[in-house]
């Protein structure tokens, strides 16, 4: 069914659920808009703009009574689960460290189209890191420019350093500037290490070979990351009246994450949260 506006989608009474997609400055207010109508939100990364935004949704969302939650598509795969088990279990000892990496090439034109790669890309990073991990206590980054062309005042390359209360750290990374086609290629790439185990989990291991968009490959395993988060939502939280794996308030601290390590790479220094 197509609708001539946000505003009729939120005002159908058949409707009880509404997915907000659109671009991350209009997450707000059309999150409010739905909620205000009676509907629960799935919300996209990054949920806000800021952690006062990210607030004033969750608030909306306990006005209304309705459940808002992030779109951590991430956490809804087996795999992530499996890992925060073993953690959980202590089957991987005290954890050590966590390394995420993304390497996938974006050119100009696309890139110019979204926030730098810490808004778009490091979200992924903020929300695993504190699922596997909890919230950090201190947080450093750094960031950079490749081949700027008509979005060179947004990094296309950054790095993100976490300390978490355990001692842990976590080594965030993500690129637009270049692909990784190396023999252990680092496209997207997610390692815990604990002092009696590890686990990873890698997009190269489902791979087409085939472009996709702005993709040198077709990486198979994250369209079922959205599919995964997608029925967690309808079935478990809209049906069973489950608490989803991340909420408001872990995205609030992602976002604190993000916000941290934009002010610790405009003033090269550590920033305690």
């Amino acid at each position: 069914k197509m609708y001539g506006s946000a505003g009729a989608l939120a005002k159908d009474p058949s409707v009880s659920a509404i997915y907000v997609l659109t671009n991350m400055e209009s997450h707000c207010e059309l999150a409010k808009m739905a909620m205000a109508a009676g509907k629960h939100v799935y919300i996209e990364k990054p949920v806000g703009s800021s952690v006062a935004e990210i607030e004033e949704i969750e608030a909306c969302a306990k006005k209304h009574g309705v459940v808002c939650m992030p779109g951590h598509n991430y956490l809804y795969e087996p795999d992530m689960q499996r890992m925060k088990l073993l953690l959980e279990e202590g089957k991987l000892g005290r954890p050590v460290q966590l390394e995420m990496h993304y390497n996938i090439y974006h050119p100009d034109d696309v890139r110019g189209r979204l926030p730098g790669i810490i808004r778009q890309i490091l979200t992924h990073h903020a929300y695993v890191a504190l699922y596997l991990l909890g919230a950090p206590v201190s947080v450093t980054a750094m960031s950079s420019v490749i081949a700027g062309g008509a979005a060179g005042d947004k990094e296309n390359l950054a790095m993100v350093l976490l300390k978490h209360t355990s001692g842990a750290l976590s080594m965030l990374q993500a690129s637009f500037a270049a692909d990784d086609h190396t023999s252990d290629p680092w496209s997207f790439h997610i390692k815990l290490l604990g002092t009696e185990g590890g686990v990873r989990y890698s997009h190269n291991d489902w791979v087409r070979n085939e472009k996709h968009i702005v993709h040198s490959h077709t990486y198979c395993a994250y369209p079922f990351t959205i599919e995964a988060a997608s029925k967690y939502f309808v079935r478990e939280v809209l049906s069973e009246g489950r608490a989803p794996l991340s909420s408001m308030a872990d995205a609030a601290m992602c976002q604190r994450i993000l916000e941290a390590a934009e002010l610790a790479i405009k003033e090269e220094r550590h920033v305690r949260l």
